[in-house]
């Protein structure tokens, strides 16, 4: 046998009896929190889809007007003849929306985080970053020529501690698997002076601060570098690193994520300009949000595996990975979807059901989420 079939093979039955296999199953999805498999509905509470826009109907007439007006595909990479109107309108609002001089556009956020590390970094640099970053951020940064180090998780000083010169400062806004928030103006208060600060803001933007601009708005903390992506509050996908204009046209020449790479269809791009128009003015799906983070937390804040966020993601924690597919499978009985997370997406030990809530959910969804988790957890 090949080494190739050897490797494949003894990978794939060591992650068997772990218990650890991840296999892709095909949903249909109505209005983010329907969910349809295999004749049974569910109540999704897996979805990053916080603002609803997913589904929206007016989102995808923008679409569709994006459609007929630009065609289907960009049809070549940026810098050849990919790049539209639809493109440098997109790019316009979103430098107008979170005060940057320009905007990078990606086909997506873990290709935006790529470019960033791959693009800016040399030799003699230093990159730091939050222990828990995305893979993507943590795989660039092996991978790059730049000595990489991992400060302990949101801790402001351990960072000072590791500073030099030349150092780019990599966090997220908002942590994926936890929905912890980073303290951004520590940080910041930490690097002044010393390097440039980027932060990866895919779970923040849209959510969080003034017109959903973001967890650096919130703090009122502006970095070097903010990378925000439109899979999640937008509900659409792809990405933008934000950034002023020497360091936007230097990414546009050696960044090869985006050099090489076929542009966005400028239909998209035409449908997030007009998400970013409906996140900046429906104030209203933000306030929903935290009517549903009161209702969780007024339900659950008892139970063990609960813990408190001030974001749509809610990680309960189960411990073991047996333990937690057993409780997602005992869940989804319930007619509730709910996906198990576990290592080495998470720590060993750390185990969850990643729950996150969204702007269509009601508050009844959440009191039959809480009795059912309740039941299994206490019963």
């Amino acid at each position: 046998m090949p080494a190739f079939s050897q490797r494949i093979a003894a990978s794939l039955i060591h992650r068997r009896q772990q218990g650890l296999a991840r296999q892709l199953t095909p949903i249909v999805q109505g209005n983010t929190t329907d969910l349809h498999h295999q004749g049974s509905d569910y109540v999704n509470f897996s979805s990053n889809d916080y603002l609803g826009l997913a589904s929206d109907k007016n989102l995808s007439k923008a679409w569709q007007t994006g459609i007929d007006r630009y065609g289907n595909g960009s049809g070549a990479s940026p810098m050849v003849t990919g790049f539209s109107y639809a493109h440098r309108d997109l790019e316009d609002k979103l430098c107008q929306w979170l005060g940057y001089s320009r905007a990078v556009l990606y086909s997506s956020g873990f290709a935006a985080n790529q470019a960033m590390l791959f693009g800016l970094l040399e030799k003699n640099d230093l990159l730091l970053q939050d222990r828990l970053n995305h893979a993507s951020l943590i795989e660039a940064g092996m991978l790059s020529p730049a000595t990489m180090k991992r400060f302990r998780h949101n801790d402001a000083q351990h960072l000072a501690h590791l500073l030099s010169d030349n150092t780019l400062v990599v966090t997220e806004g908002v942590f994926s698997m936890d929905g912890d928030t980073a303290p951004l103006i520590d940080i910041a208060q930490a690097i002044e002076g010393k390097g440039w600060l980027a932060v990866d803001d895919a779970h923040g933007i849209g959510v969080l601060g003034r017109q959903g601009r973001g967890s650096c708005d919130a703090a009122g903390v502006k970095p070097q570098l903010l990378v925000v992506t439109f899979g999640k509050a937008f509900g659409l996908s792809g990405a933008a690193i934000m950034c002023d204009q020497e360091t936007g046209d230097y990414l546009s020449q050696f960044a090869r994520h985006h050099v090489y790479s076929t542009a966005m269809p400028p239909s998209q791009a035409h449908a997030v300009a007009a998400a970013i128009e409906m996140i900046a003015s429906q104030q209203w799906r933000r306030d929903k949000l935290d009517e549903l983070y009161y209702c969780y937390d007024k339900a659950l804040g008892g139970l063990q595996g609960y813990v408190h966020t001030q974001t749509p993601i809610k990680p309960f924690i189960v411990g073991q990975s047996d333990q937690t597919v057993s409780l997602a499978n005992s869940l989804k009985d319930a007619g509730l979807w709910l996906t198990a997370i576990r290592p080495p997406t998470v720590p060993q030990g750390q185990a969850r059901l990643r729950i996150t809530l969204t702007a269509n959910h009601t508050p009844q969804q959440i009191a039959k989420l809480a009795t059912a988790l309740q039941s299994r957890v206490e019963g």
